[in-house]
């Protein structure tokens, strides 16, 4: 299928997904500030897996069937954890939550790319390069010119951060792969996959037990970020990417600063400025334009007019 379609419910979960995944910036840098990033990439894939783990074992179903697929989720969680989580908490140490934001939403960018290059029936459009030029804007008036006065002053970082978004880019090409998988087993899978790499890795590198005891605050930020950031958000993410296909499941890179800004104004007391407004007009614009029914409800309508 070319251009799968996004229903409504579809298009609830990515807004759900979006403020779970909104969350991970301002978890991230709560957690970081007594946590080492490799520690906490793997902190977040194990309690995820356990969390997953145990909602199988009460809905009585098991990933034996699966294992012999384990190539296949040893890869997703390469390319969908292990690197992308890696990357994003060792640039984020130098980077504010907003700068990691817009950088994370260059994703459906490399994602059109990437599926236009390794893969034959989503192929790349003209709405879709409109789409993701519009969203990207908007993401970018989201942020403002202040967190971009950072691109040249901490370039490891970001390029860290858009060695992430790349990761995630090929992470749904074989994401692809579990289209018939239950969303459960598939996250469940890739977790569990991406513990038994991150866990020895964290070990080795970080040594946790030689450092100084995290603080109340980054510990809870962990684990909210494992519990409802990973395990519940990529139980969603998996059923939109089933369902609506690899570049529609990567819009919601385009909503989660949205998010955050939502997520500060009412629980920071932010404030809302008008940037913030017209930058979600732009990233509206986009998504619809990548979408495109509205446009092809509008262009025969123009048509007849004529």
């Amino acid at each position: 299928m070319s251009t799968q379609r996004m229903t409504g419910g579809d298009w609830l979960t990515l807004v759900i997904l979006s403020f779970l995944w909104g969350a991970t910036f301002l978890f991230a840098k709560l957690a970081l500030d007594g946590i080492p990033p490799l520690t906490l990439v793997a902190q977040r894939v194990v309690i995820a897996a356990l969390v997953l783990l145990g909602v199988l074992a009460l809905r009585k179903e098991s990933l034996k069937p699966h294992l012999p697929r384990w190539r296949d989720f040893l890869l997703l969680g390469l390319l969908n954890n292990v690197v992308p989580f890696s990357l994003l908490f060792l640039g984020q140490r130098h980077l504010t939550a907003g700068l990691a934001a817009i950088l994370n939403a260059t994703t459906p960018i490399f994602t059109v790319l990437v599926l236009h290059l390794l893969s034959r029936d989503e192929r790349l459009t003209v709405l879709k390069i409109v789409g993701v030029a519009l969203g990207f804007a908007g993401v970018v008036v989201l942020v403002g010119p202040e967190a971009l006065d950072g691109l040249s002053h901490h370039l490891v970082a970001e390029l860290l951060c858009l060695g992430a978004t790349l990761s995630y880019a090929f992470a749904l090409l074989v994401g692809r792969r579990f289209r018939d998988t239950p969303p459960l087993v598939t996250a469940t899978g890739q977790l569990a996959a991406s513990s038994l790499v991150m866990l020895p890795a964290a070990l080795a590198i970080d040594q946790p037990w030689s450092l100084a005891a995290p603080s109340l605050p980054a510990l809870a930020s962990a684990l909210a970020m494992a519990i409802f950031s990973t395990a519940l958000a990529y139980i969603l993410y998996f059923r939109v990417l089933a369902r609506a296909g690899a570049t529609n499941a990567a819009l919601v890179t385009f909503l989660i600063p949205a998010s955050a800004i939502g997520l500060g104004a009412s629980m920071l007391g932010e404030a809302l400025l008008p940037a913030h407004i017209l930058g979600l007009g732009l990233i509206l614009a986009g998504l619809a334009t990548i979408d495109g029914r509205l446009i092809r409800r509008i262009a025969p309508a123009s048509s007849r007019q004529t």
